[in-house]
């Protein structure tokens, strides 16, 4: 690919998440390389994920960690992981908080329980300095307001991404008009994703991440296999054929955007 960046981004992977993706993670991580996805943003939901990636990093510095547990699991893991995650943020072992948010389309945690944690992480972000990894769904409006009440500083909302969007045109307006950038999976490569087909179109591209969510969510041609940072290649081919303009484009300024977001450091 002739592409001014000699690496691309992955910005959200859940590397670690279970032994079976660990086991293969020498030859998962050789094929991203091979393909030029050289930088992973490697997502942490449980303390044993993130012991795990603490030894990955070490053995990849291109890896780069975020934690914290998510809306799902907050009600039995949150209180009892939060010490841990904030401990590992102010050693500096993390480039984000997250993912955290709201989810009442399942609602395994108590949406009010799911409130307060999303305010702690919040909180935990601002004091360090780190950007937030959202996960939102059906619970929007809560989700803003809290947004509007708990991340604001010096009248502008502090930096995020909402990972792995679903929503609507008019959702997604309201994401950008607060600074956030927008990620879109393998998701948007779906026959059936016709309303976030159209969000790929109108998101502008200096707020545009792009992400596998390995190993969920395979793209189109992948699907029912288990995902990888490889595959980022088909989600940005579908999304520039989307909006009319060359792969490249959107792999090189997905990549920028996300170095800047999460401030990787060359390893």
């Amino acid at each position: 690919m002739n592409c001014k960046l000699d690496y691309f981004i992955d910005s959200h992977a859940h590397l670690t998440c279970d032994e079976k993706t660990y086991s293969q993670i020498d030859d998962i991580l050789e094929r991203a390389f091979s393909t030029g996805v050289k930088r992973i943003v490697n997502i942490c939901t449980t303390l044993e994920s993130l012991e795990r990636a603490l030894t990955l990093r070490s053995q990849y510095p291109w890896i780069y960690n975020s934690a914290a547990i998510t809306p799902h699991d907050v009600e039995i893991l949150g209180d009892a992981a939060f010490p841990t995650i904030a401990e590992h943020a102010k050693k500096g072992h993390l480039v984000a908080i997250g993912e955290t948010g709201l989810d009442y389309y399942y609602e395994h945690s108590k949406a009010e329980i799911q409130k307060k944690f999303l305010r702690r992480y919040l909180h935990l972000a601002l004091d360090q300095n780190l950007p937030v990894i959202i996960h939102c769904r059906d619970a929007f409006k809560d989700f803003f307001e809290i947004l509007d009440q708990e991340y604001v500083v010096n009248n502008k909302h502090a930096a995020g991404v909402l990972h792995c969007f679903t929503g609507t045109i008019l959702e997604a307006e309201e994401v950008l008009k607060r600074g956030f950038y927008l990620s879109l999976s393998g998701i948007v490569t779906f026959k059936k994703s016709h309303e976030l087909q159209e969000v790929a179109k109108f998101v502008p591209l200096n707020q545009l991440l792009i992400e596998t969510d390995t190993p969920f969510l395979a793209p189109q041609s992948k699907r029912g296999k288990s995902n990888e940072p490889a595959f980022i290649i088909e989600i940005a081919s579908f999304i520039a054929k989307t909006k009319g303009i060359s792969v490249n484009e959107i792999l090189e300024t997905t990549s920028n955007n996300a170095s800047k977001l999460f401030a990787l450091q060359n390893p």
